[in-house]
Order: structure tokens, then C-alpha cells, then sequence
């Protein structure tokens, strides 16, 4: 009887990957064009928005309230999403143009402006035994300040490359995902057992939305024609600039929080909270601050998600064994296919019931 391939347990298979690449494929082919192109903005919005409610629904407000006394946690993954990762953006600037062209680089700037993903912090937090707790406010509250200080960094520091900053922006940033978040918290008592019940159907809508952005920035960018603008050796290059951002990011991160007098449950939840950044929150951002750039604008970020998930996924991975955790033995049993199974989880992990 053949055998089936064995996947590394050091390579995550991230089916959510693929199908980026599948709809980034599907709008080369065929992007949304003429009268099309309004319909698909529209539905892009609307998908958008019911996926920050249901970010918003399942978040225990209590559990959100009691996080406020870790705020030197809370502070210390803020200034690492929205001071240091930055700092980082504006060094590359030495990088143009012998490795990153302008508009690459502007990507790659924004991307260092995002806010920090909840769902990866708190699956890989989880995995390495941290404090769960910690990783799901510091992510959301994160994800909440981004929405204003995502745009006022995109002013200031891409200014004119920003495509049509205003206040208009802010406020069309903050319907679409603030106001959502906000009515989800609102309407919790009410939804959140249903929430509870059907997480594994609302996966599938939160990777549905995220899938139906990309296919509308990137319809936008082919409509454009701005794809002559990438070779390969230019995407090899940001790759490699990324790479180099993410290590700065996880060591400094780790090591850190550490001479800063964190426990090593708080520094897993720096760690992962404060290297990571969110495709979920970028992509609305992007179409709303890039306009009809806004596909190039997301590649670095897009390719920034899939390097932080292998890296962190064999990262928590080796944080679950260290001798120092009680649990480190029962962790280290963790099958192959729970780590390559991490990708996923990150993408939608199980609403905290109250």
C-alpha cells in the first residue's frame, strides 16, 4: 500500500494561502471590469464590515476589561507594532531604488504601519503555553487603535504616495471598521452562543472576506496595469528585506520583554502579539488610502502573512518544549499535524465562551 507524502512538521500547509494565490490568479484572468468593478467594490465593503462584527461578537467584553491591568503588556506590544516596526520602514528607505522600487517600498512602509493581528497571536500564544488571556486584548486593542493611527502614520509618513489621505479616509476607514466592531459588541449577548456553535461555518466567512478584497484591490491593479512595474528579482529582494524585519522584530521582541522583567508567559504573548501584523485590517486600509494602487500596496503584506505563519508556527512549536514550562511534555507530544494545522487555526481560533 503506497504511503501518504509526509509534510514537515516544520512547514505548515496553509490551504488559506492557496487560495490567496488562487483569487490573486482568478483576478489576473479575470478582474472586474466596467460595470462589474462598483458591484465587486461594494460587496468587498460589505464583507469587510460583517467580518470586523464578527470580531467584535466574539470578544468577552469582560475579558477585554480585565486585560487592562496588564497595561505594561498592552503598551509594550504597541510601541513594537506602531513605534519600532516604523522605525524599520523608514531604515528600508536606504534600500530605494537599488533593491526596492518607490512603489514597493511604500508597500513595505505601509505594512510596518498596521495594526497586529488577534486570531495568529492567539493561536501561536496558545501553542507555546503563554498567557492566552494577554494575546487576545493586546490584539484587539491593537486592531481598534490601528483604525486611527493606521491612516495619521499613512499621512505623515507616505504622505502624497498614500493615495488621497484625508479625514474623509479616517472616516470611511472608521464606518467600515470600527462602527462593525462596535454594533458586534453591542449585539454579544445576543449572538455569542450562536457564534459559539457555528465557529467552523463563520471561519469560512472571515476567509471569504478577506479572499473577495484581494480578488477587488487586485481586479483594480490589473485594470491599471501596474504589474509591469514588479520583476522577480525586485520580489526576491522584498522578500529578503521582510525576512530581515520579522527576525529584528521576533528577537527584539523575545529578548526585550525579557530585560524588561515580563514573565515567560507575558513575553509569548509579546512575541507574537507584537511581530505580527494583520492582513485582515490592511487590505480595507489599503483600498481606502492606495485606491487604484492599492494591489501593489498589499503585497508586502501579503507576503509578510505567510512568513510570519511558518515562522511562528515552528516557533511556538520549540517555545512548547522549553524544560521551563510544566506543561512542556504533554506540548512537546504535539503532532506533526497540529503545528501544520496552526496556519488555519490562526485564521479563525474558537471564540472564548462566557
Amino acid at each position: 500500500m503506497r504511503r501518504r507524502p509526509h509534510i514537515p512538521s516544520w512547514l505548515p500547509v496553509d490551504p488559506f494561502i492557496l487560495g490567496l494565490l488562487a483569487t490573486v490568479g482568478l483576478a489576473a484572468l479575470l478582474p472586474a471590469r466596467g460595470a462589474a468593478a462598483p458591484v465587486a467594490e461594494g460587496a468587498s465593503t460589505g464583507a469587510v464590515a460583517l467580518l470586523f462584527f464578527l470580531y467584535g461578537a466574539r470578544l468577552s467584553t469582560r475579558e477585554a476589561l480585565d486585560g487592562l491591568r496588564h497595561w505594561r503588556l498592552h503598551l509594550t506590544v504597541l510601541a513594537c507594532t506602531f513605534v519600532l516596526f516604523p522605525l524599520l520602514g523608514i531604515a528600508a528607505h536606504t534600500l530605494v531604488p537599488t533593491l526596492l522600487t518607490p512603489p514597493l517600498y511604500s508597500g513595505l512602509l505601509f505594512l510596518c504601519l498596521v495594526p497586529s493581528t488577534i486570531q495568529s497571536s492567539i493561536a501561536f500564544t496558545s501553542i507555546a503555553r503563554g498567557n492566552v488571556p494577554a494575546a487576545i486584548c493586546a490584539g484587539s486593542f491593537s486592531s481598534l487603535l490601528g483604525i486611527f493611527l493606521t491612516p495619521v502614520l499613512a499621512a505623515v509618513l507616505l504622505g502624497n504616495d498614500g493615495g488621497g489621505f484625508s479625514l474623509d479616509s479616517v472616516l470611511k476607514i472608521v464606518l467600515q471598521l470600527l462602527l462593525p466592531f462596535v454594533l458586534g459588541q453591542t449585539l454579544r449577548p445576543w449572538v455569542g452562543g450562536f457564534l459559539v456553535r457555528n465557529k467552523k461555518v463563520l471561519g469560512y466567512v472571515d476567509r471569504g472576506s478577506i479572499l473577495l478584497v484581494v480578488y477587488t484591490a487586485f481586479s483594480a491593479g490589473m485594470v491599471a496595469g501596474i504589474w509591469h512595474q514588479v520583476s522577480v528579482p525586485r520580489l526576491g529582494a522584498l522578500m529578503a528585506v521582510e525576512a530581515v524585519i520579522l527576525t529584528v522584530m521576533l528577537l527584539v521582541t523575545w529578548y526585550g520583554a525579557k530585560r524588561l522583567g515580563f514573565t515567560r508567559e507575558d513575553r509569548i504573548a509579546i512575541q507574537f502579539a507584537g511581530s505580527k501584523k494583520s492582513l485582515a485590517a490592511g487590505l480595507p486600509m489599503a483600498s481606502v488610502l492606495f485606491g487604484p494602487q492599492a494591489s501593489l500596496a498589499v503585497l508586502p503584506l501579503m507576503l509578510f502573512h505567510q512568513m510570519q505563519l511558518m515562522v511562528c508556527a515552528v516557533l511556538a512549536r520549540r517555545r512548547a518544549q522549553d524544560p521551563q514550562d510544566p506543561q512542556a511534555a504533554e506540548a512537546a507530544e504535539l503532532p506533526a499535524d497540529r503545528v501544520a494545522e496552526v496556519s488555519r487555526t490562526a485564521q479563525h481560533p474558537a471564540p472564548q465562551a462566557r
